[in-house]
């Protein structure tokens, strides 16, 4: 009887140290979904007022919208970097559609897509041209706002790349 109480205090001991083990892995592995933790940029493009996430570092570029439920009318997220180059775009983890802008060193659009849908992944999307800049906004918004090759993206300061 004594080994039977002991045996069982070991399987409730082993079982809830398996629990924790398996509860720190997870929370190890568990990713949140990455939100604006920078003030937002506001910008003026195709006549309209445009919040701005700013993507800066490998970090933010590689995770984009990816994982988003929603990209909110009148918000976008600019992709920054180091310098002018044919820069590939897909949709991996995105869950909405998008319209994407590849802009110039000076801020206007070089090339456009409108409404890429999350079913084209993995297909990476390129522009004919070299740009310095790639913005992502809700699918539509350019249609809407008659964006067009040429359109400025008007901000106090372009952004620089931080990594």
């Amino acid at each position: 009887m004594y080994t039977c109480r002991m045996a069982r205090r070991y399987i409730g001991i082993g079982a809830v140290l398996a629990l924790v083990l398996i509860g720190a892995w997870c929370w190890q592995r568990w990713e949140p979904k990455a939100q604006a933790t920078a003030p937002l940029q506001i910008a003026q493009f195709g006549g309209v007022s445009l919040k701005l996430e700013l993507a800066t570092t490998s970090a933010e570029r590689e995770l984009g919208l990816g994982g988003r439920a929603d990209v909110p009318d009148g918000y976008g997220m600019l992709f920054v970097f180091p310098k002018d180059d044919y820069y590939g775009f897909w949709m991996k983890n995105t869950l909405v559609p998008l319209d994407m802008f590849w802009l110039d060193a000076k801020g206007q659009v070089a090339y456009y897509l409108e409404d890429v849908q999350p079913s084209t992944y993995p297909d990476v999307f390129y522009p004919p041209v070299p740009a310095r800049y790639v913005l992502e906004t809700r699918a539509g918004f350019g249609k809407a706002h008659a964006i067009a090759t040429g359109t400025p993206l008007v901000l106090k300061n372009l952004p620089t790349v931080l990594q």
